[in-house]
């Protein structure tokens, strides 16, 4: 069975830090794209950033270019996003999806972990 398990979510302050990470079942990790994504009650779903499936590949949405980084460890079948200098207009609930590349329709999600920026 597929399972994509976000955590690591929370409330931070403006300028912390949240590392966010995707633990993966059911599947062999090596093989696929990780996306990250985002989605608040006003806004439509965001993509943040994806991984490629040999991590020679690393996209990020330019709002936050340089403060996020995306990163994989397949041995411990997790994807990891390190989001530093965080922002109020971070807030959202953070997701992972798996695909075939980053630029392929995603085909399993978790279930989000909310971050919360706010002072």
């Amino acid at each position: 069975q597929v399972q994509l398990m976000e955590s690591g979510g929370g409330l931070v302050q403006p300028g912390g830090s949240l590392r966010l990470s995707c633990a993966a079942s059911g599947f062999t990790l090596d093989y696929y794209a990780i996306g990250w994504f985002r989605q608040t009650p006003e806004n439509e779903r965001e993509a943040v950033s994806c991984i490629s499936d040999s991590a020679n590949g690393t996209y990020y949405t330019d709002s936050v270019k340089g403060r996020f980084t995306i990163s994989r460890d397949n041995a411990e079948n997790t994807v990891y996003l390190q989001m530093n200098s965080l922002k109020p207009e971070d807030t959202a609930v953070y997701y992972c999806a798996k695909g075939p590349t980053c630029f392929d329709e995603y085909d399993y999600w978790g279930q989000g972990t909310q971050v919360t920026v706010s002072s």
